[in-house]
Formats: structure tokens, sequence, C-alpha cells
């Protein structure tokens, strides 16, 4: 439970820096729409975390944790020892998350399901956290799948999940950082302009920039796309299909997977 707590901890501080950011200096405008896509963004992620309780026994935290006192998987079996298990393990989670994402575009069940987080019409932090609640099941099953066959330190596996929460609302927010500054940091880690040509209408940008935490694995494979064509103010951020105000309920979201618009 303590891991639980810290992650809760880590997002709240995390929601409430961005959110203030965003206020702050926003980057496009369309943030008008805040108190009806909030409350349905929120739900969302609500009902995944819900999900992920009664369906499953343990979560990839406490997975580790179980693995770890019994001395199971490749890294204890390897002795690599601290800190280098600790800084693999980061390295091959955020590898496979990159995967994942590429893995949501490519095979169409998949996609219906990803196409939740695609379909929100506007981009800000909110959006980082709007997934389905099935594919956030699914997303734990990879995780605890990865934990089974590394036996990471539990650390490890909390830290990544503090850093993959956090900076997927960062790199989803509406704030706008200085051009020079965005140039230095997306050398690092994913920045909002980075991650907004992922949300472009357009199928070649859709189908681009799918790192969440760093943007090296982008790069390597030659998903890279700099900027947006239309550029960042002027860009149309979602799915056509499900641009009409009657897809913007709760309701009509969960759904989303299911409807052929």
């Amino acid at each position: 439970m303590e891991g639980d707590n810290y992650r809760s901890l880590f997002f709240i501080l995390s929601a409430l820096a961005v959110c203030c950011a965003e206020l702050l200096a926003p980057r496009r405008d369309g943030n008008k729409s805040r108190l009806k896509r909030w409350p349905v963004n929120f739900g969302i992620v609500f009902i995944g975390a819900l999900l992920c309780r009664i369906v499953l026994p343990i979560l990839p935290v406490g997975l580790a944790v179980e693995l770890n006192s019994n001395h199971w998987g490749v890294l204890p079996a390897s002795h690599i020892g601290r800190p280098y298990d600790f800084i693999i393990s980061i390295v091959v989670f955020d590898l496979a998350i990159y995967f994942q994402h590429r893995a949501f575009h490519h095979f169409k069940i998949l996609w219906m399901l990803h196409r939740t987080h695609h379909a929100d019409t506007v981009y800000d932090f909110s959006t980082g956290i709007r997934f389905h609640p099935f594919e956030i099941l699914l997303s734990t099953f990879w995780k605890m799948l990865l934990v089974f066959i590394l036996g990471p330190p539990a650390s490890a596996v909390l830290v990544f999940e503090i850093i993959l929460n956090s900076l997927a609302m960062f790199n989803h927010a509406n704030f706008k950082l200085p051009l020079k500054f965005d140039s230095f940091l997306r050398l690092f880690i994913v920045t909002p302009d980075t991650h907004r040509v992922h949300h472009s209408v357009y199928f070649k940008e859709n189908n681009s920039n799918f790192g969440f935490n760093v943007p090296w694995w982008d790069r390597l494979f030659k998903t890279y796309i700099p900027q947006p064509e239309d550029g960042h103010e002027n860009m149309k951020i979602g799915l056509n299909i499900f641009r009409s105000p009657e897809y913007f309920s709760f309701y009509k979201v969960i759904l989303t997977p299911f409807i052929k618009p």
C-alpha cells in the first residue's frame, strides 16, 4: 500500500503543477471546455484503476516485492546488483512501453481501445490520463509480464510508474515552453511540443512520436517528427470521426471502442 500512496501523491502533485502551468502560459486556445472534459477524463482513469484492483490480485510493484523475496527473474539470476539492475529496469520498461504504444496503433483491435485517448479534440494534461479502462488493464498485464521476467527491484518499478504518470501529464500539457529551452529539453525528455505532433489528425503525424518519457526510441526507430505540418497553434487535434459534441459525454467516451461513427 505504501507504493500506492507514493504514486497517488506524485499523481496529485504532477496534476496540480501542470494545471497551474497551463493556466499561466497556455500554448493553444481551446481550454474553455475544461468543466466538461476534466470530469470525463479523470472519471475514465478512475474506472481503469478500479478495474485493475478488481481483476488483478496483485499489481506490478507488489509483484516485484514478492519476486524479489524469492530472488526470481533475469536480473537477480545475473547478479548484476545495484544500481545497475535499477537503471536497466527503468530503461527496459521504457522501451517496452514505447513498443506497447506502437502496438496499440498497429493492431486494429488494440487501436479500437486506444482511440479513446486520441478522440480527445482538445490537448491538455488531462488527455495524458484519458485511456480506456480496458487499455489500462492490458497495459498493467504487460508491465506485470515484464516484472515476472526481469525480477526488477520494486523501487525501480515504483519509480518508473511515477515517472510515466507524471511525464504523461507533462507532455500532454497545454503550456508554452520557450522555444530554445524546448529544443534543448527535447533531447532528454518528451516535451509537450514533441508529443502534441502525435495527436494530429494526419495519419503520418499520428503514427509518430510514440515515446512518453524519453525521445530516444523514436529517433532510434525512425518514428520521430520534430514539428507538425500545420504548426502547433493551427494543427487540428484528435480524430475527425469523433469531433461531434455527442461524443464528449462520459457514456460515449467509454463506448468509443465499440462505436462505428
